[in-house]
């Protein structure tokens, strides 16, 4: 811990959330990403690709070919803007006879030029879905209603979203 009060571990095990780059950083991920609710597998992925950004915990996007999109729905809402990639759209899970969740998904149809290796992923949003995981071990969603962050035992806060972070 430093004087700030940051965790700023070195382990290679360990990934601190703030020495993560702002702008964010976009790469590949190996890492076997499951999105499962009620039952159903909605997406399944080793070709994701996760965000980093100062104070964030990793955003994973999932390619569509490995998400099961007949189980999702456009969402009616406006959608929101990242000053890094561009304008969002959200999904809706929406399967035949199952009750809807709104805004469970989003993805960029148009990102930002540094970020088009996104265009068209999914995003999932942990707090909204039964269980999000990597590599088996089951995520806790970042705080707050906005942020898609998914926490793993090898990332390190603390991470935006909490109570108090808003200006950070």
């Amino acid at each position: 811990m430093n004087d700030s009060g940051i965790d700023d571990t070195t382990s290679p095990r360990l990934e601190s959330v703030w020495n993560y780059p702002r702008p964010p950083r976009l790469e590949p991920t190996g890492s076997l990403l499951r999105v499962i609710h009620q039952g159903i597998v909605l997406a399944e992925t080793r070709h994701g690709l996760r965000v980093l950004e100062t104070s964030h915990p990793p955003v994973y996007y999932f390619p569509p070919r490995d998400v099961r999109t007949n189980l999702l729905s456009p969402s009616h809402s406006s959608g929101s803007y990242c000053e890094f990639k561009g304008v969002a759209s959200y999904w809706n899970w929406a399967p035949y006879g199952q009750s809807p969740i709104s805004n469970v998904a989003w993805s960029y149809e148009s990102p930002s030029r540094a970020y088009d290796d996104l265009r068209d992923y999914f995003a999932f949003y942990a707090c909204r879905l039964d269980e999000c995981s990597v590599d088996g071990e089951r995520v806790t969603p970042q705080s707050g209603d906005f942020y898609g962050g998914w926490i793993t035992s090898r990332i390190i806060g603390p991470f935006k979203g909490a109570p108090g972070s808003l200006n950070w």
